[in-house]
């Protein structure tokens, strides 16, 4: 991990200052693009390019289980996660339509779900079977955090040895928000009942319950806020680690990671507490209905894409959102200039 974190350079500022130039000179009022003007230079910074490939776009997306789950905090059982699994192993999910519709390559890996999945082509990479329930343990060792962190840089090699020039990073694993919630709240400071939402549909009793097994976690475990590694062991998840992995994967070798929302969000937060410069390589596709994932946008000073009501995960925002990258990047590459077009750009 340490060599791979060595790798990570910042994102190239003068190409983006380039791209701005260039969209100027575009046929246009300067900015009327909005975002999608942002979103073509962040590619431009990442790739040094005024327009560079970024299909086909690999989707991974990483299960767990979370012990915590013992404590009543989701409202389906732990089994779940491995029924999920097979179910994206079987192409049924919504990431499953969702990666179909944009040609992408798509991988489940396995870093920690508590039973064995025998599902086609599911990637077996388990630290251990399920975290601790984090209201009464650790989450795991801080060697298992970073040999969690390894398999999601091990998943992005792959995807990139594939061909893919881009990635979309996804979860799975029952109780995932509570342990976001609790990392969220160590990270930031945030009060607990700030940050935790309905998840997978708890009503406001469930809710409250869900709020006070947090607040036992933070109380109960001995972690340090400034160091993401220590409230990563402490209070995360599996999947959480190795997303944070395939985040720093993507920065090192300058391919744009799609953010998806909540849970991703904070394993994209974590990641850039390990090394900050993977700031510049995260385009964040969709705002979640969790109430934590506008806290955690604000803690990264990030603007997502879309808002579409959504709080599935899987990846699925992220997914939605890619057809706008290729978007910024048909702009730069196929859009006349004003000269080109022979059309004044100024008034006389």
């Amino acid at each position: 991990m340490h060599a791979l974190i060595a790798q990570i350079k910042p994102v190239d500022s003068a190409s983006g200052d380039r791209a701005r130039a260039y969209l100027d000179t575009l046929t246009k009022p300067p900015g009327s693009l909005g975002m999608l003007e942002q979103l073509a230079i962040q590619l431009s910074e990442i790739s040094g390019e005024l327009a560079s490939s970024i299909t086909p776009p690999g989707v991974v997306v990483f299960a767990a289980d979370h012990g915590v789950a013992a404590e009543g905090v989701s409202a389906f059982p732990q089994a779940v996660t491995a029924q999920m699994v097979a179910n994206f192993a079987h192409g049924g999910a919504a990431i499953n339509v969702f990666a179909r519709q944009i040609n992408a390559h798509l991988e489940v890996v396995d870093v920690g779900v508590v039973s064995d999945v025998e599902a086609p082509g599911v990637i077996v990479d388990k630290t251990r079977r399920a975290s601790g329930n984090i209201a009464t343990e650790n989450a795991m060792y801080p060697e298992e955090a970073q040999a969690a962190i390894e398999a999601g840089i091990r998943a992005v090699e792959r995807a990139r040895k594939a061909g893919c020039r881009s990635v979309i990073i996804g979860e799975m694993g029952i109780a995932n928000t509570t342990a976001s919630s609790a990392m969220l709240a160590a990270f930031t400071g945030t009060a607990v009942e700030e940050v935790v939402g309905a998840g997978t549909g708890l009503n406001s009793q469930q809710q409250t319950h869900k709020v006070s097994v947090i607040e036992r976690a933070l109380a109960a475990r001995d972690y340090e806020a400034d160091k993401p590694l220590s409230v990563l062991a402490a209070l995360g998840g599996l999947e959480i680690a190795a997303m944070a992995g395939a985040y720093l994967a993507a920065a090192a070798y300058r391919l744009p990671a799609v953010v998806d929302g909540f849970i991703a969000t904070v394993a994209a937060l974590t990641a850039c507490r390990i090394c900050p410069a993977v700031r510049g390589y995260l385009v964040f596709g969709h705002r979640s209905e969790e109430p934590g994932h506008g806290v955690a946008l604000e803690a990264l000073e990030a603007k997502p894409l879309l808002a579409l009501g959504m709080r599935l995960g899987e990846g699925s925002g992220a997914a939605l959102a890619f057809p706008l990258l290729q978007a910024a990047n048909a702009m730069m590459a196929e859009m006349a200039t004003f000269a080109s077009a022979g059309i004044a750009d100024k008034a006389p």
